[in-house]
């Protein structure tokens, strides 16, 4: 059994390096998305369904059902796959993201999602002010800066077509929210400044049949901001399955 931890946008599989240590289980690893400090396979064109595609493809690969986890864009897609394919998946764990029908998307993804204006943005990306910006938002400094020297020009190419892909991803992946029955966990930070936590999440559980897990004064990172308490929850997730 494997424990499978999909990370976001715009961080790389070390966001997760708080939690792994932390697990009693020694079966986990970090994926990197294709794009985000990884390679872009041959005729990959980073829309949200290639990334759907090459998660599944990763999962197949393993040859049994895992724990998969998710945060931000990786729990979009760790909701998708297991909505699509519940066979690969024995446990699922997701947050720190949207999927609602009526969620608006936050400023910079909206920014993203715009041609001329998400390239102008990016331009504006370089690691100093990406480092900056991420410290307000719940990393440490040292996270921060780590997650900000990765970003480069294959990444953000990439960011501006999973968004471009994804403006309606709300209204076209939450009907099929109802297909799952896999156990499942959602973990949200309080004060995540990118969604309205509060409301969305627990709307999400009741449509997943999820356990939900509500972190109070925490942000957007819940994995990074409360390594210990997230490790925790996984445990005890995984154990009652």
């Amino acid at each position: 059994m494997v424990a499978v931890f999909v990370h976001g946008v715009p961080d790389t599989c070390r966001v997760w390096d708080e939690v792994i240590p932390r697990l009693a289980r020694k079966d986990a690893r970090a994926v990197s998305l294709p794009g985000f400090d990884a390679p872009v396979p041959q005729g990959f064109e980073a829309a949200k369904e290639d990334y759907v595609a090459w998660l599944i493809g990763e999962l197949e690969a393993l040859g049994e059902p895992v724990d998969l986890v998710g945060h931000d864009w990786g729990a979009l897609l760790v909701l998708r796959v297991v909505s699509l394919r519940g066979d690969l998946i024995r446990t699922w764990t997701a947050g720190g993201a949207p999927l609602d029908p009526d969620y608006v998307w936050h400023d910079a993804a909206q920014a993203w999602q715009t041609p001329e204006l998400g390239e102008q943005v990016m331009a504006m990306m370089t690691p100093e002010a990406t480092a900056a910006s991420l410290a307000t938002r719940g990393l440490t400094p040292a996270q921060a800066q780590t997650t900000a020297s990765h970003i480069d020009a294959r990444m953000q190419d990439c960011i501006l077509r999973l968004y471009r892909s994804a403006k309606t991803v709300g209204a076209e992946w939450t009907p099929d929210l109802a297909r799952i029955n896999t156990p499942g966990l959602l973990i949200y930070g309080a004060q995540d400044p990118f969604l309205d936590s509060p409301r969305l999440a627990p709307a999400l559980a009741s449509r997943t049949g999820a356990d939900l897990l509500m972190l109070e004064g925490c942000g957007h990172w819940w994995e990074s901001e409360r390594p210990a308490e997230v490790a925790g929850a996984l445990q005890r997730h995984w154990a009652a399955v």
